[in-house]
């Protein structure tokens, strides 16, 4: 039996200011501290019964999410590489219309790179896996993970047992501040029961 909690970081200055979210390294915003403020006290009241370990990606907006949560929840993260977002290569660092003006490559499917130097789907699939299967053996039952939207949307597509290539056809994405629940029962079936609730992040 197995709880995992994932949680989409909350709004980041990137989200206000038309710049590509991506690897570079944003601050939460004065509201998305507020939002984080507030899943942090409702999940400290929510979650009594059990233990929790946090997993949180080490780009900043993710970052500081996971630190506030924690204090509210007495946990201190652990930050891990493969919970970033995807990669977008030259286009790091640049607005989201630079993007648009200069992309490489429509994305049509998973192999497909909006830049060279970017990741494809299948890249971010492949450097998610081995976290993924970490955490799915190991003996803790009750996990909180805080990343980014392209990322969890890969996560959530592993959860259900789907392959890499389903993401051609179909994908569940979530909202910044969003917080989906996840379970796996005792004959190892998987579920999602509640998908980007975004209730957490008001007062």
């Amino acid at each position: 039996m197995k709880t995992i909690i994932t949680i989409q970081h909350t709004q980041s200055i990137h989200h206000t200011n038309g710049m590509v979210g991506s690897w570079t390294d944003w601050d939460l915003s004065e509201i998305g501290k507020e939002q984080a403020e507030c899943i942090g006290k409702k999940l400290s009241k929510e979650l009594t019964d059990n233990n929790y370990i946090m997993y949180s990606s080490d780009l900043k907006r993710a970052k500081q999410t996971a630190e506030i949560i924690g204090q509210h929840m007495n946990l201190s993260p652990i930050f891990v590489s493969e919970l970033r977002e995807r990669n977008l290569g030259k286009c790091v660092g640049k607005s989201v219309q630079w993007l648009r003006e200069n992309i490489e490559c429509q994305e049509k499917t998973v192999d497909d790179k909006m830049f060279s130097d970017a990741e494809s789907r299948r890249d971010e699939w492949n450097r998610l896996f081995p976290f993924y299967q970490k955490i799915l053996n190991s003996k803790e039952e009750n996990i909180i993970i805080v990343s980014h939207g392209d990322l969890l949307s890969v996560f959530n597509t592993m959860w259900l047992g789907l392959d890499v290539v389903s993401l051609n056809q179909a994908e569940m994405f979530g909202l910044a501040g969003g917080v989906t629940f996840m379970f796996e029962n005792n004959e190892g079936k998987h579920f999602i029961k509640r998908m980007s609730d975004m209730s957490y992040i008001s007062a």
